[in-house]
């Protein structure tokens, strides 16, 4: 009980070996049993129970590999309906991943060449329609595993949302409340010291003009007048900002403190940027981190500035556990983001990266909010 928690592709990898090793164990000791096995048939077994550890990367491959092994151990020693365990389960695996229709064509496929191990028509029929029970409940089941953990998937993902929308509020609801603080200030305190710092300027110049020694302690009060004066409008002005305050650089170092694998390249020239186009670079990668530590996984993620001469390209990498084939509906905080950078002018995009992983890509005119 140490407390760390277990990497989720260690944990995927070993629930692959524990699969192959009880497939593999059950049809082993099974084809034991009968005194006709050969080596081939232990060869083919062994081959059509190992291959289901591939499942999660090549599941086609492994269906094809698993099938035609099943069907060649089917025909050569013409085992009982459990010699097919090993395609069966990798009809389902194949399923459960997506792959019905293939997973239906194997099981034909098996289907077919257990038919022809029958000794009379009667008996292949008997043996094959109760072995085809058992493969269309293989595609059952797998397409209801896959209903499922889309189920939980779908969850999650509302329950962050959730979460980002009560933070958001909640940062809505102070800003607010910054912004009525700072009004009752203003209108209070600023209006009470600019007279009294007024009457001490107007009794200082008074009293030089007519030649008499200005009282210390009127000189005390001007001056302590100026500098509350100065020290309100700093208060107010904190008050009146929620904008972040920091780098992209200080960004990737805090990401790089919370666990994750994070890397800042900057190129071009760098130069000082206006103030809107300073805060849509940090809350585009604040974002990007922030989504990368929730979703990616275990991944790398590579933030890269580049500075060209009219435009600055912000771009995040991961090497997550984005699909493609499954596009992740934009939640606010890319809603948010595409607002900003269509606001100055420039362009975003967003999605799964080819070789696996998410990628941000924005680019922005290098001018843009100069007038704001």
């Amino acid at each position: 009980m140490s407390g760390h928690p277990v990497d989720p592709a260690i944990s995927q990898r070993l629930a692959d070996l524990a699969l192959v090793g009880v497939v593999g164990a059950l049809v082993l000791a099974l084809a034991a049993r009968d005194a006709d096995t050969t080596a081939l048939d232990y060869g083919l077994l062994a081959v059509s129970a190992a291959v289901l550890a591939l499942h999660r990367t090549a599941p086609l491959v492994v269906l094809a590999v698993a099938t035609v092994s099943g069907a060649a151990y089917a025909l050569h020693a013409h085992p009982g309906p459990l010699g097919a365990l090993t395609v069966f389960a990798a009809v389902h695996l194949a399923s459960q991943l997506g792959h019905r229709g293939w997973a239906a064509g194997a099981s034909a496929v098996f289907l077919g060449a257990y038919a022809a191990t029958g000794p009379t028509a009667h008996e292949a029929v008997e043996k094959t329609a109760l072995l085809a029970g058992w493969f269309v409940c293989a595609v059952v089941t797998g397409l209801a595993g896959r209903n499922w953990q889309a189920y939980l998937r779908q969850t999650e993902q509302r329950a962050l949302e959730a979460e980002r929308t009560r933070e958001e509020a909640a940062l809505r609801r102070a800003g607010e409340e910054r912004l009525r603080i700072a009004r009752e200030l203003h209108d209070s305190l600023t209006h009470s010291i600019s007279i009294v710092k007024l009457q001490a300027g107007v009794a200082v110049h008074l009293a030089r003009k007519r030649g008499e020694e200005v009282p210390p302690a009127l000189l005390a009060i001007q001056e302590a007048g100026g500098e509350a004066m100065r020290e309100l409008r700093a208060t107010l002005e904190v008050l009146r900002t929620d904008e972040p305050t920091g780098t992209p650089a200080l960004l990737v170092e805090r990401a790089r403190a919370a666990g994750l694998a994070a890397e800042l390249c900057v190129t071009g020239e760098e130069c000082a940027l206006p103030a809107p186009l300073d805060r849509a670079v940090y809350r585009i990668v604040q974002e990007s981190l922030t989504n990368a530590a929730r979703h990616a996984g275990p991944a790398k993620v590579r933030v890269e500035l580049a500075y060209g001469e009219d435009v600055l390209a912000v771009r995040v990498d991961d090497d997550g556990t984005a699909d493609p084939e499954r596009p992740p509906r934009p939640g606010h905080g890319l809603t948010g983001m595409r607002e900003r950078v269509t606001a100055l002018g420039g362009t975003l995009h967003t999605g799964p990266r080819v070789e696996g992983g998410f990628s941000v890509r924005a680019e922005l005119p290098l001018g843009a909010g100069e007038s704001a």
